[in-house]
Protein backbone atom coordinates (compact mmCIF):
# COMPACT_ATOMS: atom_id res chain seq x y z
CA UNK A 1 0.00 0.00 0.00
CA UNK A 2 1.56 3.55 -0.75
CA UNK A 3 1.02 6.45 0.78
CA UNK A 4 -0.81 9.32 -0.55
CA UNK A 5 1.12 12.66 -0.71
CA UNK A 6 -0.76 15.35 1.44
CA UNK A 7 -2.12 18.39 -0.08
CA UNK A 8 -0.99 21.87 0.16
CA UNK A 9 -3.82 22.57 2.98
CA UNK A 10 -3.33 19.55 5.19
CA UNK A 11 0.41 19.96 4.87
CA UNK A 12 -0.19 23.32 6.29
CA UNK A 13 -2.84 22.17 8.85
CA UNK A 14 0.17 19.57 10.12
CA UNK A 15 2.67 22.30 10.45
CA UNK A 16 0.54 24.76 12.43
CA UNK A 17 -0.37 21.51 14.58
CA UNK A 18 3.51 20.90 14.87
CA UNK A 19 4.31 23.89 16.41
CA UNK A 20 2.14 24.27 19.01
CA UNK A 21 3.17 20.78 20.74
CA UNK A 22 5.85 20.18 23.06
CA UNK A 23 8.35 17.14 23.23
CA UNK A 24 7.41 14.47 25.65
CA UNK A 25 10.73 13.94 27.83
CA UNK A 26 12.34 10.32 27.04
CA UNK A 27 13.08 8.60 29.53
CA UNK A 28 15.40 6.14 27.46
CA UNK A 29 15.74 4.78 24.19
CA UNK A 30 13.76 1.49 23.49
CA UNK A 31 16.02 -1.29 24.89
CA UNK A 32 14.59 -4.54 22.66
CA UNK A 33 16.17 -7.13 24.81
CA UNK A 34 14.49 -6.10 28.37
CA UNK A 35 10.91 -7.19 26.83
CA UNK A 36 12.85 -10.55 25.17
CA UNK A 37 12.19 -13.61 27.39
CA UNK A 38 13.98 -14.69 30.17
CA UNK A 39 15.25 -18.50 30.07
CA UNK A 40 13.44 -20.92 33.08
CA UNK A 41 15.55 -21.44 35.85
CA UNK A 42 16.07 -25.28 36.10
CA UNK A 43 13.07 -27.38 37.43
CA UNK A 44 14.78 -28.92 40.69
CA UNK A 45 13.29 -32.67 41.51
CA UNK A 46 11.20 -32.51 44.87
CA UNK A 47 11.30 -35.14 47.20
CA UNK A 48 7.65 -36.65 46.94
CA UNK A 49 5.44 -37.15 49.56
CA UNK A 50 5.20 -40.59 51.83
CA UNK A 51 1.50 -41.09 50.80
CA UNK A 52 1.55 -44.37 53.51
CA UNK A 53 1.75 -41.41 56.18
CA UNK A 54 -0.75 -39.44 54.52
CA UNK A 55 -3.23 -42.04 54.00
CA UNK A 56 -3.52 -42.84 58.03
CA UNK A 57 -3.92 -39.44 58.55
CA UNK A 58 -7.29 -39.35 56.69
CA UNK A 59 -10.16 -41.38 58.49
CA UNK A 60 -10.85 -44.81 56.49
CA UNK A 61 -14.31 -43.86 55.65
CA UNK A 62 -15.89 -40.97 55.14
CA UNK A 63 -18.94 -40.09 56.96
CA UNK A 64 -22.21 -40.11 55.12
CA UNK A 65 -23.79 -36.54 53.57
CA UNK A 66 -26.68 -35.72 55.24
CA UNK A 67 -29.36 -34.14 52.94
CA UNK A 68 -32.84 -32.87 53.71
CA UNK A 69 -33.77 -34.09 50.14
CA UNK A 70 -37.54 -36.19 50.24
CA UNK A 71 -38.19 -37.30 47.04
CA UNK A 72 -42.00 -37.84 45.82
CA UNK A 73 -43.03 -40.68 46.17
CA UNK A 74 -44.55 -42.55 43.18
CA UNK A 75 -48.18 -42.29 42.51
CA UNK A 76 -49.12 -46.08 43.79
CA UNK A 77 -47.13 -45.74 46.57
CA UNK A 78 -49.22 -42.47 47.38
CA UNK A 79 -52.28 -44.00 46.35
CA UNK A 80 -51.27 -47.25 49.00
CA UNK A 81 -50.55 -44.53 51.77
CA UNK A 82 -53.56 -42.47 50.99
CA UNK A 83 -56.15 -43.01 54.66
CA UNK A 84 -58.92 -45.52 53.93
CA UNK A 85 -62.37 -43.84 54.12
CA UNK A 86 -64.42 -46.80 53.25
CA UNK A 87 -65.25 -49.88 55.35
CA UNK A 88 -61.93 -51.95 55.80
CA UNK A 89 -63.81 -55.34 55.15
CA UNK A 90 -64.99 -53.52 51.87
CA UNK A 91 -61.82 -52.54 50.58
CA UNK A 92 -60.13 -55.41 51.27
CA UNK A 93 -62.23 -56.91 48.77
CA UNK A 94 -61.70 -54.15 46.46
CA UNK A 95 -57.82 -54.01 46.58
CA UNK A 96 -58.27 -58.14 45.88
CA UNK A 97 -60.77 -57.60 42.74
CA UNK A 98 -63.44 -59.28 44.73
CA UNK A 99 -65.41 -56.37 43.45
CA UNK A 100 -67.67 -55.89 40.30
CA UNK A 101 -67.36 -52.19 39.42
CA UNK A 102 -70.99 -50.94 38.23
CA UNK A 103 -70.09 -49.00 35.56
CA UNK A 104 -66.53 -48.02 33.50
CA UNK A 105 -65.14 -44.90 31.64
CA UNK A 106 -62.00 -45.55 29.53
CA UNK A 107 -60.33 -42.01 28.84
CA UNK A 108 -57.91 -44.10 26.58
CA UNK A 109 -56.04 -41.43 23.85
CA UNK A 110 -57.94 -38.43 24.84
CA UNK A 111 -56.33 -35.08 25.53
CA UNK A 112 -56.10 -33.98 29.23
CA UNK A 113 -59.29 -31.11 28.23
CA UNK A 114 -61.29 -33.95 26.72
CA UNK A 115 -60.62 -36.80 29.64
CA UNK A 116 -61.16 -34.07 32.19
CA UNK A 117 -64.82 -33.41 31.14
CA UNK A 118 -66.07 -37.45 30.22
CA UNK A 119 -64.22 -38.10 33.62
CA UNK A 120 -66.74 -35.66 35.32
CA UNK A 121 -69.59 -36.52 33.69
CA UNK A 122 -68.82 -39.87 33.99
CA UNK A 123 -68.35 -39.88 38.41
CA UNK A 124 -71.38 -37.03 38.64
CA UNK A 125 -73.86 -38.94 36.42
CA UNK A 126 -72.82 -42.79 37.96
CA UNK A 127 -73.23 -40.84 41.39
CA UNK A 128 -76.58 -39.34 41.12
CA UNK A 129 -77.56 -43.01 39.74
CA UNK A 130 -77.10 -44.37 42.77
CA UNK A 131 -73.92 -46.86 42.10
CA UNK A 132 -70.78 -47.20 44.52
CA UNK A 133 -68.03 -48.82 42.33
CA UNK A 134 -67.31 -47.90 38.99
CA UNK A 135 -63.73 -48.21 36.76
CA UNK A 136 -61.98 -45.42 35.49
CA UNK A 137 -59.37 -46.92 33.04
CA UNK A 138 -56.01 -44.33 31.90
CA UNK A 139 -53.82 -46.71 30.38
CA UNK A 140 -50.31 -46.98 31.50
CA UNK A 141 -49.13 -44.02 28.86
CA UNK A 142 -46.51 -43.90 27.10
CA UNK A 143 -43.14 -43.39 27.56
CA UNK A 144 -42.39 -39.96 25.48
CA UNK A 145 -39.37 -38.76 27.14
CA UNK A 146 -36.40 -38.27 24.91
CA UNK A 147 -34.07 -37.77 27.06
CA UNK A 148 -33.97 -33.58 27.34
CA UNK A 149 -32.76 -31.29 30.45
CA UNK A 150 -36.67 -31.26 31.23
CA UNK A 151 -38.18 -34.54 31.68
CA UNK A 152 -41.49 -35.69 30.91
CA UNK A 153 -43.86 -37.87 32.87
CA UNK A 154 -44.68 -41.16 31.58
CA UNK A 155 -48.62 -41.61 31.69
CA UNK A 156 -50.13 -38.30 31.69
CA UNK A 157 -53.97 -39.50 32.13
CA UNK A 158 -52.46 -42.04 34.98
CA UNK A 159 -50.81 -39.07 36.80
CA UNK A 160 -54.04 -36.52 36.33
CA UNK A 161 -57.28 -38.32 36.98
CA UNK A 162 -55.92 -38.80 40.91
CA UNK A 163 -55.55 -35.01 40.94
CA UNK A 164 -58.83 -35.07 39.36
CA UNK A 165 -60.69 -37.16 41.16
CA UNK A 166 -59.35 -35.27 44.30
CA UNK A 167 -60.47 -31.95 43.65
CA UNK A 168 -63.83 -30.27 43.20
CA UNK A 169 -66.17 -31.03 41.59
CA UNK A 170 -65.39 -34.78 42.29
CA UNK A 171 -64.26 -34.70 45.78
CA UNK A 172 -67.50 -34.53 46.80
CA UNK A 173 -68.72 -37.99 45.75
CA UNK A 174 -65.42 -39.66 45.67
CA UNK A 175 -64.92 -41.17 48.73
CA UNK A 176 -61.66 -43.92 47.88
CA UNK A 177 -59.40 -44.19 44.76
CA UNK A 178 -57.51 -47.27 44.85
CA UNK A 179 -55.39 -48.87 42.06
CA UNK A 180 -56.96 -51.74 40.05
CA UNK A 181 -56.67 -55.01 40.59
CA UNK A 182 -54.61 -56.92 37.48
CA UNK A 183 -57.80 -59.12 36.23
CA UNK A 184 -59.57 -54.93 36.13
CA UNK A 185 -56.95 -53.41 34.27
CA UNK A 186 -53.80 -52.71 36.83
CA UNK A 187 -51.93 -49.95 36.88
CA UNK A 188 -53.58 -48.68 33.85
CA UNK A 189 -57.06 -48.19 35.81
CA UNK A 190 -58.46 -46.94 39.11
CA UNK A 191 -61.08 -47.83 41.12
CA UNK A 192 -63.52 -45.13 42.81
CA UNK A 193 -65.59 -45.84 45.46
CA UNK A 194 -68.59 -43.11 45.64
CA UNK A 195 -70.61 -42.17 48.45
CA UNK A 196 -74.32 -43.38 49.07
CA UNK A 197 -76.20 -40.83 46.91
CA UNK A 198 -78.47 -38.79 49.27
Amino acid sequence: MTRRKLSEEEAALWRMVADRTTALHQRGTFDPDAYAPQPKAPIQDKPRPDFGKLAKTFPAKPEPRKTNVDLVPSLPERLQKAPVQMDQKTFGKLKRGKMKPEGRVDLHGMTLDRAHGVLTRFILTSHGSGKRLVLVITGKGKNRDEGGPIPVRHGVLRHQVPQWLSGPPLSAVVMQVAQAHVSHGGGGAYYVYLRRHR
